[in-house]
Formats: structure tokens, C-alpha cells, sequence
């Protein structure tokens, strides 16, 4: 998000022209309570926006479905659709190897947090 902001003022955008739209955060699957990783994302997001004095115009967060989002840039129109069932497994699939490399590999890079 860092980089997406700073390239938008380099390209000539106003600090205080900016507006966020936010979503998802949503606790899609069952068992991963303890990682709460929806919620800590949201809340992330929240604390981010916030600090970097970007106003969060409109939001869909937390709950317990995953969502499709369709974001139309000319417009800024967002569509959200919360998927009450999925026909497949591929998210569950997708989020539980996700869990399971964060638990087994060391998560590092380039970088550094601070606060």
C-alpha cells in the first residue's frame, strides 16, 4: 500500500485528495479463530488508512463470508458480492496451504516495519 500511495503522488495525486474503498477481513474458514487473520487485517487496513490520513469513504468488513469485488477505476464504483455458498473448495484450499507455509517458513524480505 506504501508503494501504491507514494507512486500516486509521484504521478501527481493530492495527499488530501485520496479516498479509500476497503473489504473483506472476513473469517471464511472454519477453525482459524485462534489466527483471527480477517479480523487483524481489517484492523490493519483501519490503523494504515489512518495514519497516512486517507479517509475510508466505504467498507465491507469482518464476517464470516469471502467476497467478490469488482472495482471499476473510471467510475470508483465498487460491486460487492458476498459468496454465501461456494460451489468448491478452491478459497478453503487456497487459504489453508496459505496458513500452513506461514506456520512452517520463515516470512521475511526487503521490508522493514516500524512504528
Amino acid at each position: 500500500m506504501e508503494v501504491l500511495i507514494n507512486d500516486l503522488l509521484k504521478a501527481g495525486a493530492k495527499r488530501e485528495n485520496l479516498e479509500a474503498k476497503v473489504f473483506g477481513g472476513g473469517a471464511v474458514l472454519r477453525g482459524f479463530i485462534a489466527m483471527n487473520v480477517g479480523e487483524r487485517n481489517a484492523q490493519f487496513v483501519r490503523d494504515f488508512l489512518k495514519v497516512e490520513g486517507i479517509r475510508i469513504i466505504a467498507e465491507d468488513l469482518n464476517d464470516i463470508h469471502p467476497r467478490k469485488v469488482y472495482y471499476f477505476p473510471r467510475s470508483g464504483k465498487v460491486l460487492v458480492k458476498k459468496l454465501k455458498q461456494l460451489n468448491n473448495n478452491t478459497l478453503v484450499n487456497r487459504e489453508q496451504d496459505y496458513a500452513d507455509r506461514l506456520q512452517s517458513n520463515n516470512v521475511g524480505g526487503d521490508i522493514e516495519l516500524f512504528s
